[in-house]
C-alpha cells in the first residue's frame, strides 16, 4: 500500500517524474508508468496530493468498456470485476409523458464477460490504484504552491506549501478542473455549462431491492438518476439548471437534501425520492458543470516541453457520459506508452497529446450535447424547449446517442515494459 504518513521536513528532492494530484487520473498514470517501466527505481516516479489522505469525493462512478480496457492494461480490473456486478441495460423514462426507453450497452459489441459496464465505489478504484504503488509513491499533504523552470526547459521545478522544493525531469499535472499545472502551461479556465448535479450515496442496511439497471427520469430542465453499486448501496444524482439555492445551500448537506426532496425533486417518482432519503450525508454533494471548450483542447496549449496535463486537468467534461473516471485510465494508458517509446521525455510528452486531444474533444463534446439534449436544453423555454425534447424523444436516442455511445468501446492498447539490452527505460 502506498505509505500515507503525513507531511515530510522541508527539503530539496530530485525525482524523474512528478506527478501533481492522487485522483483516479494521477495514481493510473504513476501506475502505468511503473507498468512500462518508467521511474521505476526508488523515488523514479512522486505522486503529490494536497489532502492528508485518498479523496472520497464523488462517491461512486460508472465504469464502461473503455475504461475496463485501460484499468486491464493497468493490471487491475480483476480486483474490481469480482467486486461489482455488471449491469446489461439502461431505462430512461420521461416524467411528462410517462414513456419509457430501454437502453441494452452492449449493443450488437462483445468483449468478453468482464468488459461491461459497472457502478462501482469511487474509493474502491483509488485503492485498487494505490496497492500496486510502492511505498512512498504519495507524498500526502503535499500542496503546489509555484512551477518554473529556471531557465532549464529539461527540469521542472516545483515549491510546497511547506518549503519543499522538486525538481523532476517529468511533470504531470492530474489535479483536476482547477489545475496549477493547466494553468502554468496557459490552458483556459473550465466553462460553466448552465447546469449543476447533485450526487449522493445512500445506504440500505437490510438491501434496497432494487433491479441491477441504470434508471434514469427527465423532466423539463431536470435528469434525475439511480444506479445499485451492492445489495446495500444506491448512487443516485440529480442534475439541473444552475438555480440561487445551490449556493444558499452552500456545503450543508442537510439543506441539500431538502432543496432536493421538497423542490427540485418533489415531482420525481416515489423510489427515487426514497432512495435520497436514505443518503448518507457525508456523501452528498452539490456542484457546478464545467467543462474545457473542444476548441480550446485541440488548440491549447497542453504542453511545454516534458511538462503535461491528465484527466480533469486536460479535458474536463460534464457527467453525462460517464466518462470522466473512463477517460482518465486511457490518459495514463496512453502517456506511459508514448515516454516509454519516445526518445526524450518532451517528445513523449508531445506524442501523448497529439494522440489525445481529438478523442479528448469528442468526448468533452459528446458528453456536453448528450447532456443538454436529455435535459432538454439549458434555459430553453416555450416552442425552442418543445422542439428540444422532441428532437431527444424522437431523434437522440435512437439515431444519435449509438453513435455517441461507440465512444465508451475504444480501446487505448495495452503496456508493454521497454527494455534495452537488458535494462528497464528508468535505467
Amino acid at each position: 500500500m502506498a505509505d500515507r504518513s503525513g507531511t515530510a521536513a522541508a527539503m530539496d528532492v530530485e525525482a524523474e517524474v512528478v506527478i501533481v494530484g492522487a485522483g483516479i487520473a494521477g495514481l493510473a498514470t504513476a501506475l502505468a508508468l511503473r507498468r512500462v517501466g518508467v521511474g521505476v527505481a526508488p523515488g523514479g516516479v512522486l505522486v503529490l496530493e494536497r489532502h492528508a489522505e485518498l479523496r472520497s469525493a464523488g462517491a461512486a462512478l460508472t465504469i464502461f468498456p473503455n475504461g475496463w480496457f485501460a484499468l486491464h492494461a493497468l493490471g487491475v480490473a480483476h480486483k474490481l470485476i469480482s467486486r461489482y456486478d455488471a449491469f446489461e441495460t439502461s431505462r430512461v423514462t420521461t416524467l411528462e409523458t410517462g414513456a419509457t426507453q430501454v437502453f441494452r450497452f452492449a449493443g450488437r459489441k462483445s468483449s468478453g464477460d468482464d468488459v461491461k459496464v459497472r457502478p462501482m465505489h469511487r474509493k474502491a478504484l483509488l485503492e485498487a490504484l494505490a496497492e500496486e504503488l510502492p511505498p512512498g509513491t504519495i507524498r500526502f499533504s503535499s500542496r503546489v504552491v509555484s512551477i518554473d523552470s529556471e531557465g532549464s526547459p529539461q527540469i521542472a521545478v516545483l515549491r510546497l506549501d511547506d518549503g519543499t522544493v522538486i525538481r523532476s525531469k517529468v511533470l504531470i499535472g492530474c489535479d483536476g478542473v482547477h489545475s496549477v499545472v493547466a494553468q502554468w502551461l496557459g490552458m483556459s479556465e473550465p466553462a460553466s455549462s448552465g447546469r449543476s448535479a447533485v450526487r449522493g450515496l445512500s445506504v440500505f442496511p437490510d438491501g434496497h431491492g432494487l433491479k441491477k439497471e441504470i434508471r434514469q427520469f427527465l423532466s423539463e430542465g431536470l435528469r434525475a438518476g439511480m444506479v445499485p453499486i451492492s445489495e446495500t448501496d444506491v448512487y443516485w444524482f440529480l442534475v439541473n439548471n444552475t438555480i440561487s439555492a445551490e449556493k444558499e445551500a452552500g456545503a450543508d448537506p442537510a439543506k441539500i437534501l431538502r432543496e432536493v426532496t421538497d423542490n427540485l425533486g418533489r415531482n420525481m417518482p416515489a423510489e427515487y425520492l426514497d432512495v435520497a432519503r436514505h443518503s448518507d450525508l457525508g456523501n452528498l454533494s452539490w456542484a457546478p458543470l464545467l467543462y474545457r471548450h473542444p476548441w480550446a483542447i485541440l488548440t491549447g496549449p497542453a504542453a511545454r516541453g516534458a511538462v503535461t496535463v491528465a484527466g480533469d486537468a486536460f479535458h474536463p467534461m460534464t457527467p453525462d457520459m460517464a466518462q470522466g473516471g473512463c477517460s482518465a485510465p486511457e490518459d495514463a494508458v496512453v502517456l506511459a506508452r508514448a515516454l516509454s517509446r519516445a526518445a526524450t521525455p518532451a517528445a513523449g510528452v508531445a506524442a501523448y497529446v497529439s494522440e489525445r486531444r481529438w478523442r479528448a474533444a469528442w468526448m468533452v463534446a459528446g458528453a456536453y450535447l448528450s447532456g443538454w439534449v436529455q435535459q432538454g436544453g439549458t434555459n430553453v423555454q416555450g416552442v425552442r424547449g418543445y422542439m428540444v425534447r422532441l428532437f431527444r424523444d424522437c431523434i437522440f436516442y435512437r439515431f444519435l446517442f449509438p453513435r455517441l455511445a461507440d465512444t465508451m468501446w475504444f480501446n487505448c492498447g495495452e503496456l508493454v515494459e521497454r527494455k534495452e539490452q537488458g535494462k528497464t527505460h528508468s535505467e
